[in-house]
């Protein structure tokens, strides 16, 4: 009996007791987000893949569990926060989604960077060089031929959705082939760094004197241009040639190939919805591509022969262009972090 007259009383005082604080942390303004896409094995401490530059050279010290992506989050004192993302399209749409609706953070204001290494047209620059991206171009949403069966007058097997050749005017529909980026943020980043210096290898200028293009031989600079995002890792003269003319055709010939990468779609189709949405500021996002191989090899030299030479990223300009992303992307980093006052 006695016991029961207790549990009455528990459950009575359990009844008229407030309830336990529902609130959250206020969450954490966010300056700049970098974008990374891969690494080789540890954040730090071990050959370097896109993101430990900027966690051992900009004190990304914190550690933010980000269990539903791919990778943990990094962040520091400044408002810096850097996200991995994951190779591929899928992996890097998951991934900057899952940052986007995670409550923890404030995106309202934040200017995102994608900063990672890219194959580079020998035709617009040179191995470690940095570009500056204002259409975003997907090299996957298509029809399809078989090169050995394509038509003989046809430059190549692909073909836009809802055309029946190559290249056919007019360009009609969207399903996510094309992403323009705000053109006065791009020319901004550009001549905030134009003059940022990149360094050269005496592996580099080897390489590139067998090309005969003048900016496939000049020493790494930074430029604007514009890049094609990929899943298939291309190689050759004619590949190349495609790619220029794919991002050609949708972006009505405003866009020049320069890079060809592979994240940069999924990347931007998540920050899109996230901007629909108010989450981020579509006029807040940069893509700097870096240029570590060469699409195309030089005379003398098969694209089967290129494919090889960069299996498991053996790029001639591997370093020196995740050292060309670091030092382009955080000229930018420093300069909205530091003067926040005038960014936000």
């Amino acid at each position: 009996m006695r016991n029961d007259i207790v549990c009455v009383i528990l459950f009575f005082a359990g009844l008229s007791a407030p309830a336990p604080s529902l609130a959250r942390d206020p969450p954490i303004p966010i300056k700049v987000v970098v974008v990374t896409m891969f690494e080789t094995g540890a954040d730090t401490g071990d050959r370097p893949g896109e993101l430990q530059y900027w966690v051992e050279r900009n004190h990304l010290d914190k550690i933010l569990p980000l269990p539903q992506a791919y990778h943990d989050l990094r962040m520091n004192r400044d408002g810096v926060l850097a996200v991995l993302t994951g190779v591929g399209t899928a992996k890097a749409a998951g991934s900057i989604m899952a940052l986007g609706l995670d409550p923890r953070f404030d995106l309202r204001k934040a200017y995102w960077i994608v900063a990672g290494i890219a194959g580079v047209n020998p035709a617009d620059a040179s191995l470690g060089s940095a570009a500056w991206a204002e259409w975003v171009v997907d090299g996957d949403l298509a029809y399809e031929i078989d090169a050995r069966e394509i038509p003989a007058d046809w430059p190549t097997g692909f073909v836009p959705l809802g055309k029946s050749k190559p290249y056919e005017p007019p360009r009609t529909g969207e399903h996510g082939e094309m992403y323009h980026l705000s053109a006065t943020l791009v020319d901004w980043a550009f001549h905030l760094t134009e003059h940022v210096d990149l360094g050269d290898t005496s592996d580099m200028r080897k390489d590139r004197a067998a090309y005969a293009s003048d900016n496939a031989r000049r020493p790494p600079f930074v430029l604007k241009g514009d890049s094609i995002s990929s899943s298939t890792f291309f190689s050759g003269v004619r590949m190349s040639q495609w790619a220029k003319q794919w991002v050609g055709y949708h972006t009505g010939g405003k866009g020049n190939y320069v890079t060809t990468a592979m994240e940069d779609t999924g990347t931007l189709s998540s920050l899109q919805m996230l901007a629909k949405s108010g989450r981020i500021d579509w006029n807040r996002i940069m893509v700097l591509r870096t240029a570590s191989d060469f699409d195309q090899p030089p005379p003398g030299m098969t694209a089967a022969e290129n494919l090889a030479r960069n299996a498991g990223r053996q790029y001639v300009g591997y370093l020196p262009a995740l050292e060309s992303a670091w030092r382009v992307g955080n000229t930018v980093v420093q300069e909205i972090t530091t003067h926040w006052s005038k960014y936000k």
